[in-house]
């Protein structure tokens, strides 16, 4: 469920993500009523648009590949929520009225709604479309006769990528989220913190060779992300992984009384954490490896 009512909205903003060179900034910008109404019309859509999709969304996982539109989620507190959650709690964010004089700096464009009781929702979009227009010339018929439109035409998208409430970012587009998030900065940035928690669980696993692949390999930082947020570490045995590292064919070896992994291996023992890998043996004495390109756990019934 949403935590905000569209039947009672008290306040709308608008505003703009703007890549300044030094970081990203937000401002917002004044807009009638007429826009307000249509930012309105937009987040509905898009909510609209989710619940079309699935009552039940499966949360966001940095590690897997999504399609261009799913209805995701990820909990607003989460390290990877960490920028949009910074846009929906800011307070008092400034009033730019010349921010449109530069559009090629824009990233996103946004919209914060308050309803009566005080709930805020925030709506966000990557602005591709928004800055194409500027470089359009647009007509227009005056007096029967078609005209080039002088004035600067901004053109708003019919949805948004992303809304977010109290407690989650609901995601109908995960590449808009990835891009305005700035994930995968994010999450390059996050490696020796993962690390870190993951040596907390895996405390029979020798870390140094992942973390310097992962360090530099954006793929291998997804799955430490994905594994540190779904708590995936947690409680494994020892034995079972080296056995389930062999059944895959991940190597392994040991030191110190710690298992160690071959950067050529790095992957692949990730991919074992991250429940991607796996073994079968639906005919007898012929077991088969499989690596899953995407996976969800079956709930018991």
């Amino acid at each position: 469920m949403l935590n905000f009512d569209f039947n009672h909205v008290h306040t709308v903003e608008f505003g703009l993500g703007r890549d300044d060179g030094d970081g990203r900034t937000f401002c917002l910008i004044a807009v009638d009523g007429d826009v307000q109404d249509a930012l309105q019309e937009m987040a509905e859509a898009t909510w609209a648009a989710m619940q079309g999709l699935t009552k039940k969304p499966p949360r966001y996982e940095p590690s897997e590949k999504h399609a261009g539109i799913e209805y995701l989620y990820l909990p607003l507190a989460s390290d990877l929520a960490a920028s949009m959650r910074e846009l929906h709690e800011a307070n008092n964010l400034p009033i730019d009225a010349l921010a449109l004089d530069n559009p090629e700096s824009f990233f996103s464009y946004f919209a914060r709604f308050t309803d009566t009781q005080g709930r805020r929702l925030t709506a966000l979009r990557r602005a591709t479309q928004f800055k194409g227009v500027l470089k359009n010339r647009l007509i227009r018929f005056v007096t029967d006769a078609l005209k080039i439109v002088e004035d600067d035409i901004f053109k708003l998208d019919t949805d948004f990528d992303l809304l977010i409430d109290a407690q989650r970012v609901h995601i109908l587009r995960p590449s808009g989220f990835e891009f305005a998030g700035q994930l995968q900065e994010a999450i390059m940035a996050a490696v020796t913190k993962n690390v870190t928690a993951l040596k907390a669980d895996l405390d029979f696993v020798n870390f140094d060779v992942i973390e310097s692949y992962a360090s530099q390999h954006p793929r291998a930082a997804r799955y430490l992300a994905s594994i540190h947020s779904q708590e995936e570490s947690k409680n494994i045995d020892r034995d079972r992984l080296v056995q389930l590292c062999t059944h895959t064919g991940v190597e392994t070896a040991e030191a110190d009384g710690q298992i160690i992994v071959t950067e050529k291996h790095v992957m692949g023992f990730l991919e074992v954490l991250d429940r991607r890998r796996y073994e079968i043996e639906l005919v007898a004495d012929a077991p088969e490896q499989y690596r899953a390109a995407s996976r969800s756990k079956l709930d018991a019934d």
